[in-house]
């Protein structure tokens, strides 16, 4: 069968995860392996068109890496460029009217989440999407883990009996920018930028919790600023107005209890930057993004507390580890091939807008939660 080309207007992808997650590791990475392969033996193939706002920075990247297009101009490309895709990897400030530009204008759209800054943003993406029949979809890449689907599998096979509660640890220490250079864009301490734990981290959440576990319900959380004052890439020091750490209690359907912490101003004392602890009643599961290791209730050990003795067990050496079983490709490649086929098979994605809003009525729950001081249901 001929092969199907599809172009992909491309927004953002000179930023760190445009450029690193979606552009290198994904549509390149689809490009340079021939294609994603269909069952009649035919491939969708990938031509990506670069957009944004640098054209030193575009031509750079295109003639870096062979890509024959490239502008500086999304409403001359939206309007004149055949390419039945757009892709959104902007801050989150220059997301919605662009994302709505492509809706009038016909494309499928593919976005980085959070999808807007506020629910009834969020709306109108859902809405216009509806009124321009397009395929949409909102980057869900931790559900691509391989900790996350060994996680998965295990739930689904019943190894947990009933689940009690999941205890997530995510973050690290980001450089403040004068002893080190900070690790990630100066953007995303500062509020008025689209920047924010809660907002950047409670959409993730959201979607794993909802997929994993079950819908939220109810969240109580604290938001804080730890690091007031941060250098930019210019080595010129700025307020940091916007929460760098999130500590949140999530009720889900079912009587899940989940309590993640994240943050940027943590020392990583774990196997990985982020892990999921479950707890059930037939077993418990530490999942992160490549390992997972299980203890079942035939394999608990039995510690006693005695504060007089040191601790002569060595409770991590008492987990398995789970095996592999398959091949696990990179995450975000893994949902733009799901979503690649979608398109062409004119069928709804599975994690669209209007999954990307749930996750920004976390956000406004999480907020809220941590201004008052309350719980706050959903």
């Amino acid at each position: 069968m001929p092969d199907t080309t599809y172009r992909i207007l491309m927004n953002g992808v000179t930023g760190r995860m445009g450029y690193r997650q979606h552009l290198l590791r994904s549509i390149l990475a689809i490009r340079d392996d021939g294609g994603v392969p269909l069952p009649d033996g035919g491939r969708l193939q990938v031509e990506p068109v670069l957009v944004g706002r640098n054209a030193d920075k575009l031509e750079r990247l295109a003639t870096y890496h062979g890509i024959a297009d490239w502008t500086t101009d999304l409403d001359t490309a939206l309007a004149e460029d055949g390419a039945p895709i757009y892709f959104d990897a902007q801050v989150t400030s220059e997301r919605k009217k662009a994302i709505l530009k492509a809706a009038a204008a016909g494309k499928h759209v593919f976005t980085e989440k959070p999808i807007a800054e506020s629910v009834s943003e969020g709306q109108e993406l859902v809405d216009a999407a509806a009124q321009h029949g397009i395929i949409n979809g909102v980057v869900h890449d931790k559900l691509y883990l391989p900790g996350l689907m060994k996680l998965k599998r295990l739930i689904d096979g019943g190894f947990f009996g009933r689940i009690l509660s999941v205890r997530g640890e995510f973050g690290y220490w980001v450089f403040e920018g004068d002893y080190l250079p900070a690790q990630r864009p100066s953007w995303n301490y500062r509020a008025e930028d689209g920047g924010g734990m809660v907002l950047d981290m409670f959409c993730h959440w959201n979607y794993v919790l909802e997929n994993l576990f079950g819908g939220v319900e109810a969240v109580t959380a604290r938001a804080v600023t730890h690091i007031p004052e941060r250098w930019d890439e210019n080595g010129e020091p700025y307020a940091a107005t916007a929460d760098d750490a999130a500590y949140a209690i999530f009720e889900l359907e079912g009587g899940v209890i989940a309590q993640v912490n994240s943050s940027w101003a943590v020392r990583v004392e774990r196997k990985e930057l982020v892990e999921f602890q479950v707890d059930g009643t037939r077993g418990s599961a530490v999942a992160g993004l490549f390992g997972c290791r299980i203890q079942p209730r035939e394999a608990t050990p039995k510690p006693v507390w005695n504060p007089d003795l040191p601790t002569t067990e060595d409770f991590r050496g008492q987990w398995q580890e789970v095996p592999d079983n398959q091949e696990f490709g990179n995450g975000f490649r893994a949902q733009w091939e799901q979503f690649l086929l979608d398109v062409h098979h004119g069928r709804p994605h599975p994690y669209d807008f209007a999954a990307g809003v749930r996750g920004l009525r976390l956000v406004d729950a999480g907020l809220a939660s941590s201004a008052e001081g309350r719980r706050v249901e959903l």
